[in-house]
């Protein structure tokens, strides 16, 4: 059997996209800050008009679930890198707000295949945002550094399924017909 891991080298192929909530923008704006910082420290061209990496702004958090999907199942990019701050008020707004992004940016994964990065901060107070976009330390790298592992991780992952395929002397899409063949035919049988 094999091990199989992300690493942080040989770049130049990966293509990211960054889903950012404009709303909380002074944490949001630091978050890219390093995120942006990392990925060009590991080879990656962040110029916006680059080939590499696309900027994608939308109102706030609650609004990154919906558009980090649609980017992801153009299966253009490595990874989608989700990048937000919900910051608790005296309402239970956050608490809606935090869950459903968490749930959504979850599912854009799941849905599609492609590592969704969950980058957005859900804190108590501006201060610990702050303090998590920059003043102690910035989870803009780390949510980069995600990016960079779980991309080269998925297209290694990719290859062997591309091997395997050739092995089997079997296509990709002969090997979709032919289970969507086989779901009809269970279909009826069950209806």
């Amino acid at each position: 059997m094999a091990v199989f891991e992300g690493t942080f080298v040989q770049t130049e192929p990966l293509r990211f996209a960054l889903v950012i909530g404009r709303f909380n923008d002074l944490v949001t704006n630091k978050l890219v800050e390093a995120c942006q910082d990392c990925l060009k420290r590991h080879g990656v061209d962040v110029n916006p008009q680059g080939s590499q990496v696309d900027y994608v702004y939308v109102p706030g958090s609650f609004e990154v679930p919906v558009v980090a999907r649609q980017l992801a199942l153009t299966h253009r990019y490595d990874a989608v890198i989700c990048l937000g701050a919900v910051i608790k008020g005296q309402t239970p707004h956050f608490d809606y707000v935090s869950s459903e992004v968490a749930k959504g940016i979850a599912a854009a994964a799941f849905q599609t295949g492609v590592p969704v990065i969950f980058g957005v901060l859900t804190t108590d107070t501006m201060q610990q945002a702050l303090e998590r976009a920059g003043i102690k330390s910035n989870l803009g790298w780390e949510y980069a550094m995600s990016a960079l592992e779980m991309g080269s991780l998925m297209r290694q992952i990719r290859s062997i399924q591309t091997e395997s395929y050739s092995h089997n002397s079997l296509s990709p899409a002969s090997l979709k017909s032919a289970n969507l063949g086989e779901f009809a035919s269970e279909s009826k049988e069950i209806g």
